[in-house]
């Protein structure tokens, strides 16, 4: 975190789940941390305690340009972690997903180009990118092959990246996140964090929804571990123009994730196979 000492960081969508984790270990690294996030209103406790901490934080639209304009301005560090997630979502509502993931990530990329070509962009990207991969750890080297569209439009987001590398000399690296979990995301986001969803479940006394008999396998990572490679990626010039996979490297089954979970909360529960209903 030295590498942060008294660099002015900033983190747009840095009040969501991974953004206020970034947001928290920037701060209490000495750098000097701005907050971009779309709408103040479901954040002001958050929002709030961060301005107490010495953050700025503003409201701004990812596809506003101005706003990102008067953000970058003037950063050494950016970690976009805005968007719209969810590989379900992007298939019910592809055009917002375009517009937020596609025109915001260009927008940002024009916002940089004229006010910030100096600072060094970390784009969060998704392991989606390679669809099924099969049961052997995935390089970054493996062929993508997106099966959504949320998929397609953030290996579109990083095609933008190069070629903004390469045509303006923009300082990039890519995070390919897999499925972080941990303290602080809310029972409410079933979009993505499989693992912080079933624990709200257990909580909360519920049977945990397995589709299938439970033996497909998913890597999960740790936030903080998470945290830490996307600080590094900001913080090591060799990995400027290049695309990490950041994840645990361990394929885990999802029964066996829910059992985990099921032992750990300490009182019996269910798992039970709920097969996903089918378009007619």
């Amino acid at each position: 975190m030295s590498d942060y000492r008294n660099h002015r960081a900033l983190v747009i969508g840095g009040l969501g789940y991974i953004g206020r984790h970034v947001t928290e270990r920037l701060r209490t690294g000495g750098a000097e941390v701005t907050v971009v996030t779309r709408q103040l209103a479901p954040h002001r406790d958050a929002a709030a305690h961060l301005t107490a901490a010495g953050v700025r934080v503003l409201e701004g639209d990812l596809r506003d340009i101005d706003a990102m304009r008067g953000a970058v301005a003037g950063q050494d560090v950016v970690f976009n972690l805005a968007g719209q997630s969810g590989a379900v979502r992007s298939m019910d509502d592809p055009a917002t997903d375009l517009d937020v993931n596609c025109r915001g990530n260009l927008v940002l990329l024009e916002a940089l180009r004229l006010e910030g070509p100096e600072a060094t962009l970390v784009f969060v990207s998704s392991r989606l990118s390679y669809g099924k991969a099969g049961p052997a750890p995935v390089g970054e080297e493996q062929h993508t092959d997106p099966l959504c569209i949320h998929a397609v439009h953030k290996l579109a987001a990083e095609q933008y990246l190069r070629v903004y590398g390469h045509t303006y000399g923009l300082k990039y690296s890519i995070a390919r996140l897999t499925n972080p979990y941990g303290p602080g995301q809310p029972s409410s986001r079933t979009a993505y964090g499989v693992v912080n969803h079933l624990i709200h479940l257990a909580l909360a006394g519920e049977a945990l929804p397995i589709y299938g008999d439970g033996s497909q396998q998913r890597d999960y990572v740790y936030i903080d571990d998470a945290v830490d490679a996307l600080l590094e990626l900001g913080a090591t010039p060799s990995a400027i123009g290049h695309g990490y996979n950041v994840g645990s490297g361990i394929g885990t089954p999802i029964i066996d994730l829910a059992h985990d979970i099921i032992d750990i909360e300490g009182r019996r529960r269910d798992v039970y196979n709920a097969m996903p209903q089918v378009a007619q």
